[in-house]
């Protein structure tokens, strides 16, 4: 479990602690990969400034806020399907949709802690190396704060939809290949419907635990 905790919240400290310049506008899909980045975390800051209760660890308001202010431009469904591998194929349709939503799920709710837990974090947004035509790109940052500065980077697919996140990478481990290892020790031992199972036990014990701050 402790290595699901770690590696999970690459998501939530990679878009949540990078912040930027402000933009009074909203993300649509011309805004570029970089330029996305720096709106969406910028907004979910402000956000999170202005309610004590999510500063306080209130889940369902800090869950609300994930799924409006995050989700959106992230590609759960690839996400999951990189950390499935090869078994993602194995799995019937109604199992990838299953997969897919609580594995969501389980992002939010083990480290919606980190959303109350920002402060005085900055970043460094280094300049963005892709062609027009480039339907993928990697945004680079780096997370100044308390310690040694992070490096955090951005795997973005161009959609029609616009740029959407689906990898993230700190300090050299992408997220989608450490839990490719999780998905896959479970599925090896219960099979996909294990892993769903898996899931939706843990989702369970997470909605019902106590806010830690």
């Amino acid at each position: 479990m402790k290595s699901f905790k770690k590696i999970g919240s690459f998501i939530f400290t990679g878009l949540l602690f990078a912040v930027g310049i402000v933009f009074a506008q909203t993300p649509d899909q011309s805004t570029p990969p970089d330029a996305l980045i720096k709106m969406v975390v910028t907004d979910v800051m402000a956000s999170v400034k202005a309610d004590p209760d999510i500063q306080k660890g209130n889940i369902p308001k800090i869950v609300d806020l994930v799924e409006k202010k995050i989700v959106p431009y992230t590609d759960m469904r690839r996400t999951t399907e990189m950390a499935m591998g090869p078994n993602w194929k194995k799995a019937t349709p109604e199992q990838q949709a299953q997969l897919t939503s609580e594995f969501k799920n389980l992002l939010i709710r083990t480290y919606s802690g980190a959303l109350s837990q920002l402060r005085d974090q900055t970043v460094q947004f280094k300049a963005l190396r892709a062609a027009p035509e480039d339907k993928e790109v990697v945004v680079k940052t780096v997370v100044l704060g308390r310690g040694d500065p992070v490096p955090l980077d951005y795997r973005l697919e161009k959609t029609a939809n616009g740029w959407k996140v689906y990898d993230m990478n700190i300090m050299g481990v992408w997220l989608v290949e450490a839990y490719r290892n999780q998905f896959s020790n479970q599925i090896s031992q219960n099979g996909i419907e294990g892993l769903v199972k898996f899931l939706q036990d843990r989702n369970k014990q997470l909605a019902t635990a106590k806010p830690s701050n």
